[in-house]
Parts: structure tokens; sequence; C-alpha cells
């Protein structure tokens, strides 16, 4: 170890002041370093043989707006793909020491960064700074330690991934953080104590640099999952390079039904190969389609030629269309809870608003006039309101209002985020939604989103999730039917060459 008051980087990273190791023999990495400020120099042992990581470190934390710790690492740029096992090698210590995967801009203590780390106290969290100097946040994994951590690199999005030993990678949650190539990606370790010292061990450590991908050439991959809402653990019951949206649980709870390229699939809830539904003549189906109460039929909405999209009723098993709506575009969005009516947006004379109609077709009813966007609108199960999102207020929010459209009142509130597609649990007790950041406009794909939960009758709503998404995420209905969790669609833009994972 030779100690250096500054060591300039050959790729033009930024400069540090540490200790900076000399020594060949660290494995996967090319450099190791404290820093920010430490008096207990960290240090790096690599064994061959078990291709296992004792790496040491002090520091007083990785948090805030600038940090101190022990850092091996090598520079690279484009995708990655980073997994190990990671523990501590004594009890006892600070709840709150750390050790992980850690992606930085550079080597200064408030450089912008994100990590995926074990804590002390099992604690398994994806921290980020998205600006130099800036405040370090965090999304908090349900699963904690022993476990297996991976972080995912996908040009600016952030991937967690968790799995207990023996189990699948289970999705923890997706950050979009903006780091210029080249970066510094490594193994991190804090002791959250400047006087002392940690060592962790990362066991099966996995480093894979993909290398640059040209936006042009990336390619969708699309994962339904399912989120507990209690316990916030999240399953991956299908992950597909190809375009899925909007999942429909089935009142029996056995299965999911989600749209692609214009058709219907279903697929059985513990995962599986998708099966077709047959549609007839509705074969350009859009993601606004849902499951009557009693579970024998399916309302759709289809892009028919020269009017848009219209509302049509097959069987649950598939079937041949019977057509609803006369006047596109019309789209679906909910079943009243005695099966005899439905609920849509449509768009008449340049506004969209809400409307419903009986399941046999006839005479529309117009709910809202307020001039902007009102959309989403489904029953809650007592039959007592209908929920939607309105942009009225000038920012969109969730509100709600009694079937026949009076006493209409906003749900949601607060300046930071644009509320979107509220649906009620089949219990009456909660409110699940999307929610984009205030500056998107409208509810595009491909965007950093959050799933929000809140109680019916209301209350301030909690993140469940994050994740990139938005459009055919969760634009329909989605809670399993005993009110326990939900099914939605993440997506990412991969490399072309990945393979379902």
């Amino acid at each position: 170890m030779k100690c250096t008051n500054m060591v300039v980087l050959s790729l033009g990273l930024l400069s540090m002041s540490s200790c900076e190791s000399s020594s060949a023999n660290l494995g996967l990495f090319e450099r190791g370093a404290d820093v920010g400020q430490i008096s207990l120099p960290g240090s790096t042992q690599f064994d061959a043989a078990t291709k296992q990581y004792r790496i040491t470190g002090s520091g007083v934390n990785m948090w805030g707006t600038e940090d101190a710790f022990y850092f091996v690492w090598r520079p690279v740029s484009g995708d990655l793909k980073l997994s190990a096992r990671v523990g501590f090698e004594r009890t006892g210590g600070h709840e709150h020491r750390k050790a992980g995967w850690m992606v930085r801009q550079s080597t200064d203590p408030d450089a912008a960064y994100i990590d995926a780390v074990v804590h002390g106290n099992g604690l398994i969290c994806l921290q980020y700074r998205s600006e130099k100097g800036g405040e370090t946040r965090e999304i908090q994994s349900p699963i904690e330690a022993p476990a297996t951590v991976r972080l995912e690199r996908d040009a600016d999005l952030f991937t967690l991934s968790v799995a207990k030993a023996g189990a699948v990678f289970q999705p923890v949650g997706s950050m979009t953080v903006m780091l210029s190539d080249a970066v510094c990606a490594g193994l991190a370790v804090c002791s959250h104590d400047a006087t002392c010292r940690e060592t962790a061990v990362f066991s099966d450590v996995d480093f894979e640099n993909v290398g640059v991908v040209p936006e042009a050439s990336r390619v969708l991959e699309s994962t339904l999952e399912v989120i507990d809402v209690q316990t916030l653990e999240r399953r991956i019951v299908h992950r597909v390079v190809d375009h899925l949206e909007a999942p429909n649980w089935s009142p029996d709870g056995k299965t999911v039904v989600f749209n692609s390229r214009g058709r219907l699939h279903v697929i059985p809830v513990t995962g599986g190969t998708p099966r077709q539904i047959e549609s007839g003549s509705a074969d350009n189906c859009n993601n606004d389609h849902g499951f009557s109460p009693d579970g024998q039929w399916l309302a759709i909405s289809h892009n028919a030629p020269g009017t848009g999209s219209l509302i049509y009723v097959i069987p649950s098993t598939g079937g041949r269309p019977r057509q609803i709506t006369q006047r596109g575009p019309s789209y679906w969005h909910g079943w009243s809870p005695d099966g005899r009516t439905l609920t849509y947006c449509a768009e008449q004379d340049g506004e969209f608003d809400v409307y419903t109609i009986g399941v046999g077709g006839g005479t529309e009813t117009r709910l809202t006039t307020a001039p902007g966007l009102d959309d989403g609108p489904e029953y809650s199960p007592d039959g007592k309101y209908i929920y939607f999102n309105s942009v009225r207020s000038g920012l969109m929010k969730i509100w709600r209002m009694r079937p026949d459209g009076s006493q209409q009142e906003q749900v949601t509130s607060g300046a930071d985020y644009a509320d979107w597609f509220a649906h009620p649990s089949p219990d009456g007790k909660w409110l699940v939604f999307l929610s984009y950041d205030k500056s998107v406009e409208g509810h595009p794909a491909n965007q950093q989103v959050m799933l929000r939960l809140m109680p019916a009758a209301g209350g301030e709503p909690r993140v469940i999730a994050h994740l990139f998404g938005g459009q055919g995420t969760i634009n329909v209905p989605s809670w399993s039917p005993n009110s326990s969790q939900v099914a939605f669609v993440s997506y990412r833009l991969i490399a072309p060459v990945a393979a379902p994972r």
C-alpha cells in the first residue's frame, strides 16, 4: 500500500486524494482506494482459488451529500450485470455499516452514484445520489440479508434484484440515474464508524460488462410481476423480450390476462406459457380490457378501422366479439359490481370524458364535462363511486364521483406527482395507482414511475414500487381477488443480445 496526495486516473475520471493499492492481486478489479475522509485505511484480499473477496473499510458513512468508504473498482463504460453474495465477517458492529456493489461517476466524495448495499442489520437497499453534491436517497428491499444482490445497468436505468439461498431473484426496484461514461464500478465497504474497520466477504462475484449499446439497437423487455401490498415482495410471473401490457387478475385468482401485439393472452399466476384468447375480428386490441364480476365475460377495446378504439364484449374463454359502443374512440375501464354497466373514457368534440353504457349497448351517458382530460374510470366494489383521473385542477390527480356523475371530488393532492389509473381493491379498503413526476405530460411509456397505495377512506399515499414503466404498467383493474396482491408490468430497454433473465 502506498500513500499519495493525488492520483490522476487515465480515463479522465475526477482525481482523488487517498491511499491507493498498488497490488495487482485485485481479481476482477484494477484499483483499491479509500474515498473521502478516512483515518483508518482499507484493504482488499482476493482468494483466486475460491474467487472470494475480503474487503476491509472504515469511514463515517455512504449517505447524505458526501461519502467515506473503501472502494475496489475498475473503470468501465456501458451496460453492466453485477452480482455477489454479501456478508460481514463478524457479528456486532454498527447496524448501518454497508457493503455491496457501487457504480460511481468518480471517486470524489460527493460524486453521483448508485449502489446495492447490505447493511449490518440485514437491510438491503438501492441507494443513489442523482447529482454531484446532492442528497442520497434509497429504495429499501423487503428481503433481508443473508442474500445475493444483483445490480444491473441498462443505459441510465439501474435495477436491483435479491435472491435468498436456493431461491430465484426477486425484483426490488429500478431507478434512473444519469451517469456519463466512463464510470467506476466495483465493491464498497463502509464501517459507519470512523474509529474502526469492518470486513465484508463477497462470494460468487460476477462482473459482466456488456459494453456500450447504441440506443437505436436496444430492445424492449417486459416483465409481468405481482407485488404483495403488505410485504412489498415482488415476484416475476413472465419475462420476455416483447411488448406486454395491462394485466387483469381473473376473479378465480388463477390466471392473469394481458395484451400483446393486438391480441389478448392468459397465463397462470404461477407462471408458464401464455395462451392466446380468441377474439375473432377484434384482433387489434389495446390495453383497456377486463373481466366481468362473475368472470364470464371480458370487455375489450379494439382499434377498429376508420373509427378508432371501440368497446366489445367476448366470453372470457374467447369467442366472437359483440360491439357495445358505436362512436370512437372509446376505451373501456370498468364494470359495475352488478355486471350491467360499463364505464369508459371517450372523445367527443375534442374532449375526453367519462361515460357509462349498458352492457347490451344502447344510449351512452356522459358523466364529466370539465375542460381537460378525464380518464381511467372504475367502480368501487360497493358501486357507490366511480374513481377516475382528471387534469382539471392543473395536475393529473385521482377523483371520484357518484355513478350518476354527481358529487365529483378530488382524492389525491400534492404538487410533486401526476396520478393516473386508480384501482379500488375488491375489499374496498385500498386504492392503488400510478404516479409520474409532475413534469411528465400524459402517461407515456418508458418513464421512471411509482406504484402508490392509499386507504380508500383517505390518507397519505405510500410508495410500494419504483419501476421503469408508465403506459401499459397498470392501466386496468389488476388486484388479486383477495386484495393482497397487484399485477403490473415493468419494462427495460436492453441490449439486443441479452436473453430474458
